[in-house]
């Protein structure tokens, strides 16, 4: 069934990338909520004086992608702390909203704001309001989809502004359970998944496997990857050309060395996975996941009912 989302994160061009790229996500609209003149401009909102934040409505297909998968998606893209605005852009138009479109979405907004304020600042109350949703006013077409149309210039404005270093810092490198992690995992896997190291090429576990079965995340042990979507790609890393489902990746930009690609990451523990290249020949959608072994456990298919993923059969079979 179709749902809409409104959420917003600061400065809309950069709330639109995390969400394109899920198969329940049918469309990412970027605009204006919450003010008190009806159809403004860019212009008009950007003075602070309308009472507009900027955001982004989300109209998504919840058999596919459920809203409180969208919600943890929307938390690792910004600074829930920040009362003035995110990141380089300051005043209330860049404040960080949920905007609620039924009883269902109020309910559980606030409870994965709980959630998140109580596992990541103590119980403290964070600044992302809660808000009922009034008239979502479409932005100049010059707004939507920016990451695509001018995309030189929105890698540069998203890692200058200071959200790239943030989410990394905050989000991606301030797991939980890093300390017990450390002593859990043996040294690769706690480099690889915990502070975004690639392996050696040709000399990790699973890059020549092909044996009937599922890839695991290393940390929470949930299904990632098939053995049906494997393929030799001729890189040394394990390499897939999809997910089980695409809710379970979350994708980032990633700069290191002096790139720029686009780093997977496990929604589910927040681990780093790998990239995904857009190269394949086996695929309609030319999608290559490319996966450290390190970040990921084989469950073989003779082995998957008693490890209890005898439902993920359906996926390998």
């Amino acid at each position: 069934m179709r749902e809409v989302a409104i959420l917003a994160g600061g400065c809309f061009w950069c709330m639109v990338k995390p969400f394109i790229s899920y198969e329940g996500v049918e469309d990412v609209v970027s605009g204006y909520i919450g003010g008190h003149k009806e159809n403004p401009s860019y212009k008009e909102v950007s003075s602070g004086e309308t009472g507009h934040y900027e955001a982004v409505k989300i109209i998504f297909d919840n058999d596919k992608i459920k809203y409180t998968e969208i919600l943890n998606i929307f938390w690792k893209q910004i600074d829930p702390q920040d009362e003035s605005g995110q990141f380089a852009d300051r005043g209330s138009q860049y404040r960080t909203a949920i905007f609620y479109t039924n009883e269902k979405q109020r309910q559980e907004a606030e409870e994965a704001k709980k959630s998140i304020q109580d596992l990541y600042y103590n119980g403290k109350e964070i600044a992302t309001d809660i808000l009922e949703a009034g008239d979502f006013y479409p932005a100049e077409d010059y707004h939507q989809n920016y990451c695509k149309t001018n995309s030189k210039h929105y890698s540069v404005y998203y890692k200058n502004s200071g959200r790239y270093n943030f989410v990394k810092s905050k989000w991606d490198r301030n797991n939980l359970n890093r300390n017990s992690l450390r002593n859990s995992l043996k040294d690769i896997e706690f480099e690889v998944t915990q502070n975004d190291m690639t392996e050696v090429p040709f000399e990790n576990e699973y890059f020549d496997n092909f044996e009937k079965g599922i890839y695991v995340d290393l940390v929470d042990g949930r299904p990632l990857f098939s053995s049906k979507d494997k393929f030799d790609s001729g890189c040394g890393w394990p390499a897939f050309s999809r997910p089980i489902e695409d809710t379970v990746l979350m994708e980032r930009i990633d700069y290191s060395f002096g790139m720029e690609r686009t780093e997977v990451r496990s929604l589910g523990s927040n681990c780093h996975l790998g990239h995904v290249f857009n190269d394949n020949p086996f695929s309609d959608d030319g999608l290559r996941y490319c996966i450290n072994s390190a970040a990921i456990k084989f469950i073989s298919y003779d082995k998957m009912e008693e490890c209890g993923y005898g439902e993920y059969k359906k996926y390998v079979d």
